[in-house]
């Protein structure tokens, strides 16, 4: 078994100056470490368990696949503050069939961003012996 020790998830934005900003100051992550200097400088964020990593340049958005899956406490509250720090909700609050609540934005270049809140009753949260 390979024995992970850190995962980090790797953009290549578009403009990144204008990533930095949306997941820095829009979204509200925090910087682990940034490497480099001036505007090609890369830039890693906390997201939780891992890592955001945006760094480089790419002439194209990333792949339609790539998505991001961002787990919260409270969606109402994230919408609250994402509309107020002026980030689009593609898709407001709806709670899925399976249970979760999840609402919908995209970073600059159109990556899809879910934002998941694991309701207090739902089975994900139940660990058997704990």
């Amino acid at each position: 078994m390979v024995h992970v020790l850190s995962s980090r998830i790797l953009l290549r934005p578009t403009d990144p100056e204008r990533s930095r900003a949306f997941y820095g100051e829009q979204l509200g992550l925090a910087v682990y470490r940034e490497f480099g200097t001036g505007a090609e400088r890369g830039t890693v964020f906390f997201l939780g368990g891992g890592f955001l990593e945006v760094a480089g340049r790419s002439e194209t958005p990333p792949a339609p696949a790539v998505r991001l899956w961002l787990q919260v406490d409270d969606v109402a509250a994230a919408q609250q503050e994402l509309r107020a720090k002026g980030v689009e909700i593609v898709r407001p609050p709806v709670k899925e069939a399976w249970g979760l609540v999840e609402m919908w934005i995209a970073d600059p270049d159109g990556t899809p961003i879910v934002l998941v809140e694991v309701p207090a009753d739902h089975p994900i949260r139940y660990r058997p012996g704990i």
